[in-house]
C-alpha cells in the first residue's frame, strides 16, 4: 500500500489530538485536495477507517465549511472520534510520554487558565497521515521522540547534499543498523512525500527561477531542498522546504547564501539577493 500513500498532514501531538480529533489544513495538500473535492461536500460528513500500527480504526471525517457566511474560502476538514474510543485510548498509549507530560501540566495550571499546553522543543512527537488508493482509508504513522534521536545521531555526521540526496532519490544508508534504518525509514519516507507533494504544487517548477527543467524532454527534474539545513535542525516541515532546480539548488549549497524569511529572499555573499519566481506555500 506504500507506494499509493499520499503525505496529508504532520500534527504535531497535542491534549486534543490523543482524546478528540484534529483540523486538516488541505490548501496545499494537492493529491489530498482531489480526493476530497472528488467525495466530500460542503457540510458533508464521512465513516473513514485510520490504521495505525497495523489496526484499523472508526473514526468521522467532515467539512466544516458550512456556510458561505463564514467567509472561508478554502474548505476546512476535520477528523473527529470520541475520548473514549479505541483509537482515541490506542493514540495515548503509542503517545505515552506526550500524553504524561499533558495530564501533569494540566494538574499544575490556575482553573482559569486556558492557555494551550505544548510539548517542549526537546520533546515534540508527530503524527503523519497519508491517504491511501481508498478515499476512506489512511495511514497514521507516529514520529516518537526516540524515532528523532536516532535520526540525529546518524545525520549528525552526514553533509547536507548527501542528507537531502536520499530524501530526493532514495539513497540508502548502508551503514545504519537494522534498528536505526527501521527508524529512519519512516522519516526519509515523511520527508519524501513531503517534497513530493510540493513538486505537484508547483508542476515540477523551480521556485526560484520558475522553469520546468526537461519539459522539452518530457521529463521532471526537480529537488527539495531544506532552507534550515535538515542536518542541524531535523525540521522536515513543508514551511522549511523549497522545490528548485538541480542548478539552483547546487548553486544554493555551493554559496551558501542567508535565507531571508521575511522577504523571502536568499541574499548571497557577492552582494546578490534572489527571490522567488513562484509561492504557494511559504508565508
Amino acid at each position: 500500500m506504500e507506494e499509493s500513500e499520499s503525505y496529508v498532514y504532520k500534527k504535531e501531538v497535542d491534549w486534543s489530538l490523543l482524546h478528540e480529533g484534529l483540523t486538516l489544513p488541505v490548501e496545499n495538500q494537492v493529491v489530498f485536495g482531489r480526493i476530497m473535492n472528488r467525495f466530500l461536500a460542503r457540510g458533508e460528513s464521512k465513516e473513514i477507517t485510520l490504521y495505525l500500527n497495523g489496526k484499523g480504526y472508526a473514526a468521522k471525517i467532515t467539512n466544516v465549511n458550512f456556510s458561505q457566511r463564514f467567509h472561508r474560502v478554502k474548505d476546512t476538514l476535520q477528523i473527529r472520534y470520541s475520548r473514549n474510543s479505541e483509537l482515541a485510548q490506542a493514540l495515548r498509549g503509542c503517545f505515552s510520554n506526550s500524553y504524561r507530560f499533558f495530564v501533569e501540566r494540566r494538574k499544575l495550571r490556575l482553573p482559569d487558565d486556558r492557555r494551550i499546553i505544548r510539548l517542549t522543543q526537546d520533546a515534540m512527537e508527530y503524527l503523519a497521515i497519508y491517504t491511501t488508493e481508498y478515499d476512506d482509508t489512511y495511514v497514521l504513522e507516529p514520529i516518537l521522540v526516540e524515532d528523532i534521536f536516532v535520526l540525529h545521531k546518524v545525520v549528525e555526521k552526514q553533509s547536507e547534499r548527501v542528507m537531502e540526496a536520499s530524501f530526493n532519490y532514495d539513497v540508502a544508508d548502508e551503514n545504519a543498523t537494522i534498528f536505526a534504518s527501521e527508524r529512519i525509514a519512516k522519516l526519509r519516507k515523511l520527508n519524501k512525500k513531503i517534497g513530493d507533494n510540493l513538486k505537484l504544487l508547483y508542476e515540477y517548477r523551480c521556485q526560484i527561477c520558475g522553469r520546468q527543467i526537461g519539459e522539452a524532454y518530457g521529463s521532471h527534474v526537480v529537488e527539495a531542498h531544506h532552507i534550515d539545513y535538515f542536518v542541524q535542525s531535523l525540521n522536515n516541515d513543508s514551511q522549511n522546504q523549497l522545490i528548485v532546480c538541480p542548478n539552483h539548488h547546487s548553486i544554493i549549497h555551493d554559496a551558501n547564501p542567508v535565507f531571508d524569511r521575511k522577504r523571502l529572499l536568499y541574499l548571497y555573499p557577492n552582494g546578490k539577493q534572489e527571490g522567488f519566481a513562484l509561492n504557494l506555500h511559504l508565508g
